[in-house]
């Protein structure tokens, strides 16, 4: 299991074969709360119109969101490294008649393909966790917002206190790899997933490395009990 985390390729390989139950699994790593996350970060986009980019965007649920909430002004480039997970981005987004308003791709968070300066914002949602070289993905998302555009980061993270701290390793650990594996078929999968949220650092770490690569007015809120952080930071101007 430990490869997984060394090896970028393996996590790619990973995400292929969970496309078809990824939004389960975000269901049930969140205990169903992973809707009312999605809209609490798309709300720190408020104010911003023009191209929005969705780094590991998934199955496109917060492209959809940013356009469901907020999108008059708006478009969204929803860009992912699995190509199953596009594919079904691509069903979700033409079902909802939004095709004319967001592109999907395939493409690298570490070498994303487009120019400096770019978009209005950036956001990443449940992605970074899995990303090996996570201050390469932070700067990348900074170079191709504009100067005052926001970096929007939401991640599972690991509950500090009360009874959440008490009762979420043996959830992530026992139940969730068993009814994943049950639902899927995919049992290693589903223990890798919820590994990789106990391994996650704590926003506070984030918070500094987002500074470190050039966004000013960095803050955290935890949600739900600290089940999950949303981070967001402003590009310093040019």
């Amino acid at each position: 299991m430990k490869t997984y985390f060394l090896n970028p390729e393996s996590i790619r390989q990973l995400f292929d074969r969970i496309a078809p139950t990824y939004d389960l699994l975000n269901h049930l790593l969140s205990l169903r709360r992973d809707c009312y996350w999605r809209r609490m970060a798309v709300r720190e986009m408020e104010g911003l119109d023009g191209w929005i980019l969705d780094t590991a965007t998934g199955t496109g649920d917060v492209a959809i969101a940013i356009l469901q909430q907020d999108g008059h002004g708006r478009k969204v480039l929803g860009l992912d490294f699995s190509e199953p997970m596009i594919r079904g981005a691509q069903q979700k987004v033409s079902k909802r008649g939004l095709a004319q308003r967001i592109a999907l791709s395939l493409g690298d968070a570490l070498c994303l393909p487009f120019r400096e300066e770019t978009f209005s914002a950036s956001v990443m949602a449940f992605g970074l966790r899995n990303i090996v070289q996570k201050e390469q993905a932070l700067k990348e998302m900074v170079r191709v917002i504009k100067p005052g555009g926001k970096v929007i980061v939401l991640e599972f993270t690991f509950p500090k206190n009360g009874v959440m701290r008490s009762l979420y390793p043996f959830y992530f650990q026992k139940i969730l790899p068993l009814i994943g594996g049950l639902i899927s078929g995919d049992r290693e999968a589903y223990a890798y997933l919820p590994e990789s949220v106990l391994r996650f650092r704590d926003a506070e770490h984030y918070q500094q490395m987002m500074r470190k690569v050039g966004l000013k007015d960095v803050k955290s809120r935890a949600l739900t009990s600290g089940i999950a952080s949303l981070l967001s930071g402003t590009k310093k101007g040019s």
